[in-house]
C-alpha cells in the first residue's frame, strides 16, 4: 500500500464526519536540528492532511529545550506538550525500537507514543516517518475528543 492509500484508509476510519479529525504530532529529533528540518519532516508526514488540522505537538521532556521544536510551535501557534520517559514507555508503538532512543533515553521510541499521548490515547493515523534527523508520527483524536483532556494523561510541560 502506498503512503497516500494508507492516509486515505486511516482518515476513512474516522467516518461518518467526512472531515479530517483534529490531529496531534509526536516529534523526536537529533540535538540541534533546524526549523527547516522540523518543518520539512512535519509536512512530509502530513502529506495531504492540512497543517491547520494539527492541534497539538508533543515530545519527550528531555527535548523541550530544542529551539527548532519551540520555533515550529510558535510559528504555528501550537502548544508543545512534553512527556516523561515513564509515560512513553507505558504507551505502545508500532515502529520497531529505535536504538538511538533506547541508548540515550531508555525508551523504544519518541514520536509515536508522544503523538498518542497528546491525542488523549487516540490511534496513530500515520506511523513514524524519519527524515533528516527528525521523526514524526500523527495520532487522531477519538470522535469524543471534547472529553479527551479529562481522560488524557497530563503533560509535564506545555508551551
Amino acid at each position: 500500500m502506498n503512503p497516500a492509500d494508507n492516509r486515505a484508509s486511516c482518515a476513512a476510519s474516522f467516518e461518518p464526519t467526512q472531515r479530517v479529525p483534529p490531529l496531534a504530532l509526536g516529534i523526536g529529533c537529533r540535538r540541534g536540528v533546524t526549523l527547516a528540518q522540523v518543518d520539512a519532516a512535519v509536512r512530509a508526514a502530513l502529506g495531504a492532511w492540512p497543517l491547520e488540522s494539527v492541534t497539538a505537538v508533543a515530545t519527550l521532556d528531555a527535548k523541550a529545550g530544542e529551539l527548532a521544536l519551540q520555533a515550529f510551535c510558535a510559528a504555528h501557534a501550537l502548544p508543545l506538550h512534553t512527556y516523561t520517559r515513564e509515560q512513553l514507555a507505558a504507551t505502545p508503538t508500532t515502529a520497531p525500537p529505535c536504538a538511538a532512543a533506547q541508548a540515550q533515553f531508555g525508551v523504544d521510541g519518541v514520536c509515536e507514543p508522544c503523538a498518542r499521548l497528546a491525542a488523549g490515547g487516540g490511534p496513530l493515523v500515520r506511523g513514524k516517518l524519519a527524515l533528516d534527523g527528525v521523526t514524526v508520527a500523527i495520532a487522531g483524536f477519538l470522535p469524543n475528543h471534547a472529553n479527551a483532556d479529562a481522560q488524557a494523561p497530563q503533560p509535564t510541560h506545555s508551551r
